[in-house]
């Protein structure tokens, strides 16, 4: 089975229309969409509304949530007071364009999807979340200690997790050992669609493929494929300075910070 994965569009259109062509032309067998559609760019009605005519199974992204509870809060941590000023435009400014039924939709979506699959007589899940299975807006980065990313998929019962938040992409696999025998779980950042910040500004998701022979004491029977998708960026980011959001979010998309 071929599953397409991916995250944190924040309003931006092109990207996202990108990604889906990219996904068509691969046909997988399913698609999901891991939350963060709005904020920081000009078209979150657009983007709600493309997942929607899509009917893209969709779980709500810290933004999401506070957008969909029409709040000034939208769970991001903002490092400086510069970057608490420029977020506060941003939800202001994605607040007051929203639709109604576009804010409505963000409020309904579920927190986690929980795929369980069994082959061979032997079961494992795969758990999509936003942030972490604790927190929407949990920041699980590549370089977490080994223990504290397998107690928390140990304790969400979740063999292959795959998340997004960061926007910066990674495939760790974790080892542990079980009645003598090692095994493996699949922690997997999908990276973003629309607001990279590894500094590669091309669009990003996940291809995961899982087969009979998948297997979670074989590490790499479990196929994991970031896939990089070339969009139209400078329209993006000057529709950015066209608009009320602060400038500098356009030269993020431009270099993918």
């Amino acid at each position: 089975m071929k599953i397409a994965l991916f995250s944190d569009i924040h309003a931006n259109l092109s990207a996202l229309q990108a990604v889906l062509a990219d996904i068509d032309s691969r046909k997988p067998d399913a698609i999901y969409c891991q939350g963060d559609l709005v904020g920081y760019a000009p078209y979150p009605n657009e983007v709600i509304q493309l997942i929607r005519e899509r009917k893209i199974p969709t779980i709500a992204g810290n933004y999401d949530e506070g957008i969909g509870l029409a709040s000034d809060n939208c769970g991001c941590a903002y490092k400086t007071d510069h970057d608490k000023s420029n977020g506060a435009v941003s939800i202001a400014f994605t607040n007051q364009i929203v639709g109604s039924e576009e804010r409505l939709f963000l409020k309904n979506l579920p927190r986690h999807f929980a795929l369980d699959f069994e082959f061979n007589q032997e079961k494992f899940r795969t758990l999509l979340v936003h942030g972490s299975p604790r927190k929407i807006n949990e920041y699980l980065f590549e370089d977490r200690e080994e223990k504290s990313l397998l107690r928390i998929m140990e304790d969400a019962h979740a063999d292959i997790m795959t998340f997004g938040h960061t926007h910066k992409p990674y495939h760790r696999k974790l080892t542990y050992e079980k009645n003598g025998q090692t095994f493996y779980r699949h922690a997997i950042n999908i990276g973003s669609v629309g607001k990279p910040k590894d500094g590669d500004p091309r669009a990003c998701y996940v291809m995961l493929t899982i087969t009979p022979e998948t297997a979670m004491q074989v590490p790499d029977s479990l196929g994991v494929e970031f896939v990089r998708v070339e969009y139209d960026v400078e329209s993006v980011a000057k529709a950015v300075e066209a608009s009320l959001l602060p400038d500098e979010y356009a030269d993020m998309l431009r270099k993918a910070y």
